[in-house]
């Protein structure tokens, strides 16, 4: 696992619960837009900004008849959310109990 490293780009709240799908396994762009109560469009601009820093991959493929598009982390995607989800947590442990 990568050193715990804060990610701005995949700590906005969408493209966090996106990684967050995705490093699980490879998942289809309705599955993940329905998972996060988003837009088609709202999610399309989260999953270009993770395709051009390198995070996601996007699969095209027809599927029942139909054109689907799948999500998947790139290696370099898993690596920066594991390190991000480190950094969380070292964060969160750094809190004084109440």
């Amino acid at each position: 696992m990568s050193a715990p490293t804060f990610d701005s780009l995949i700590h906005a709240p969408g493209r966090l619960q996106i990684c967050a799908i995705l490093s699980a396994a490879e998942a289809e762009f309705a599955t993940v837009r329905d998972a996060i109560a988003v837009s088609d469009s709202v999610l399309s601009k989260h999953v270009k900004l993770l395709e051009d820093a390198g995070y996601v991959a996007v699969r095209k493929a027809a599927a029942g008849g139909r054109q689907r598009t799948w999500l998947s982390l790139t290696g370099s995607g898993q690596r920066a959310f594991a390190a991000h989800v480190a950094e969380l947590q070292r964060l969160a442990a750094t809190v004084l109990p109440a």
